[in-house]
């Protein structure tokens, strides 16, 4: 049986006079791909020494799980990064505390957020590139008590 990877390199091996191929790049498979090779063993197999199609079941249900895991996997990343946006996005206007790399603590009012490929950062009092990680505490621009005690 040949087989052959549309846009990776294919390395083929022969086990129990059945070929396999496994590609050089994860992921390059989908589901399809796994029914097409599975297709193909089930047509040439030896008829002497049929394969146990509850094997066949095993596989395809191991496949589901991990695609099935694969897009949970995706959502919650994305869902962490519209998260890490919305907290940015939300400190715009605050005065916030927060400590550099080098180890230095300074606070400043948070004046614009940019987006980029590591996650949105913060410009701080005119420095720019601060990662949410590094904000230690915020404030909201009015701090004072507008509660009254009478007695």
């Amino acid at each position: 049986m040949s087989v052959s990877s549309p846009s990776s390199s294919t390395d083929t091996a022969t086990i129990g006079g059945t070929s396999s191929a496994t590609t050089g790049v994860a992921g390059d498979l989908n589901e399809g791909d796994f029914l097409d090779l599975m297709m193909d063993q089930l047509k040439n197999q030896n008829p002497l020494n049929p394969a146990d199609p509850t094997q066949y079941m095993s596989e395809l249900a191991s496949f589901s799980s991990l695609d099935e895991e694969m897009q949970i996997q995706e959502s919650s990343s994305e869902s962490a990064s519209n998260q890490a946006a919305s907290s940015a996005l939300s400190m715009l206007g605050q005065t916030v505390s927060y400590t550099d790399s080098t180890g230095v603590s300074s606070s400043g009012t948070v004046t614009s957020v940019d987006f980029t490929s590591s996650g949105p950062t913060l410009t701080i009092g005119g420095e720019s590139g601060i990662s949410l990680s590094e904000v230690t505490g915020a404030q909201t621009g009015s701090s004072t008590d507008t509660s009254s005690q009478s007695s």
